[in-house]
């Protein structure tokens, strides 16, 4: 199973394909180079969500689901870890995740995105989140940190049913800050599209951030921050309103961040955007999205989530 056909010039930013060269070391599509994550998860008989399709090729892999929450027994925690360590200059990622029958799983990773230095090519990984009907899944990654001379491109397509729920978070940093590397990648380009069941467009986002030739820090762009982190909160129409107020003015009392909410185009859903300097805070503001939502939509609790 190999899908590094998904990969067409078409399909990658020019500005990503500038970087386009061999890589001496380990060529692209080889061994070790070509990461895919597989996975459907179902709600059982008995009201459980479990998982009924799983496929993995290292240097992705999945751990096996488990049960922690004690107001919702029947939601699956998914892990998704990598003994790779991080992200190297050729390596090819894609994940795709389908929920059915109303599962209700809670998705993350077990540590960074860390995307190693590059002196050729660059890393690239695709994420496929399908929610149909009925169904809700939190994909909560920890954040993405570009280290010097690195070129990353991520694109999410979203599919997510109009009755359903999905919330999903980006993490941005501006590097290896105790390393002395901040914002000395080379390019870091982010897509985020969603459509509903009949392919309606429910919003499109791209972020390019390329530091050597942005003056990020500038007002209307980063200004005193360097840490941004978003999320989508995507629900039925009847929930969006009330759950933007709760949770605008829920965050907007943190302390050390700057956070902005808006409703998505045809009250499809709400966009949250964080600015903030420590990652700590700015996962402080995605737990109280997650508390909130929550609660007015399966009326459970969040613990957050432990990785060690």
């Amino acid at each position: 199973m190999n899908k590094l056909d998904y990969y067409t010039p078409d399909d990658i930013p020019k500005e990503i394909q500038a970087y386009e060269a061999p890589v001496k070391q380990l060529a692209v599509g080889q061994s070790g180079k070509v990461g895919i994550l597989d996975l459907e998860l179902q709600m059982n008989n008995t009201g459980k969500t479990i998982v009924t399709k799983q496929f993995f090729q290292i240097p992705l892999q999945i751990q096996r689901a488990l049960y922690p929450e004690i107001s919702l027994p029947q939601m699956a925690y998914l892990y998704v870890i990598s003994p790779s360590g991080g992200i190297l200059q050729g390596d090819r990622y894609r994940t795709d995740v389908k929920l059915k029958n109303k599962a209700i799983s809670h998705i993350t990773t077990q540590g960074a995105t860390r995307v190693y230095s590059m002196n050729s090519n660059s890393a690239s990984q695709i994420v496929n989140i399908t929610v149909d009907e009925d169904c809700y899944l939190e994909y909560i990654p920890d954040q993405i940190i570009p280290y010097k001379n690195s070129r990353y491109y991520q694109k999410v397509h979203l599919k997510v049913h109009e009755n359903s729920t999905l919330i999903y978070s980006e993490i941005l940093t501006p590097g290896r800050v105790a390393m002395g590397e901040s914002f000395v990648y080379d390019i870091c380009y982010l897509r985020t599209h969603c459509k509903n069941q009949d392919k309606k467009i429910r919003f499109l986002e791209n972020t390019k951030i390329e530091p050597k030739k942005q003056r990020l820090k500038d007002f209307g762009i980063l200004g005193e921050f360097n840490t941004v982190g978003t999320v989508y909160v995507l629900t039925s129409k009847e929930n969006v309103i009330d759950l933007e107020n709760s949770i605008n003015q829920t965050v907007r009392k943190i302390e050390e961040v700057s956070v902005g909410t808006s409703i998505l185009p045809d009250e499809s859903g709400i966009i949250i955007r964080i600015l903030g300097n420590k990652t700590e805070n700015i996962f402080d503001v995605i737990s109280k999205i997650l508390e909130i939502s929550r609660k007015k939509i399966l009326g459970g609790s969040f613990s957050r989530t432990r990785k060690n």
